[in-house]
């Protein structure tokens, strides 16, 4: 029988330099950190009745709302938002132009 050697595996940190190079999951990545922060900008409050959705065209980024109630309430704070959401956006060398919130997109996570 003849023996297999296995001599060219490629380590983590090949495969993910390997993958930034790729605009669209450097844009993702970035995204997702960008989602991180939420809690701390938001509060603890709203954290827990709402959460990061996605990013529209134009860097708007859609927050999904328990109840029309919360989706109401940071409306109303959304101008205090982005003023703390800017040092994140900064560190992180991307725009985000405004907040949307929906209270359709919430989903409840079930594990």
């Amino acid at each position: 029988m003849k023996k297999i050697l296995y001599t060219k595996f490629k380590n983590i940190d090949e495969i993910i330099a390997e993958m930034a190079k790729h605009a669209a999951i450097r844009k993702a990545m970035t995204r997702a950190n960008l989602c991180k922060f939420w809690r701390k900008v938001a509060g603890e409050k709203f954290a827990q009745n709402s959460k990061p959705y996605s990013m529209l065209r134009g860097s708007i980024m859609v927050i999904a709302c328990k109840t029309p109630v919360v989706a109401q309430e940071l409306l109303l704070r959304k101008t205090q938002l982005l003023v703390k959401f800017k040092p994140y956006v900064e560190s992180l060398d991307m725009k985000l132009t405004d907040l949307r919130f929906d209270a359709k997109k919430w989903v409840d996570e079930e594990f």
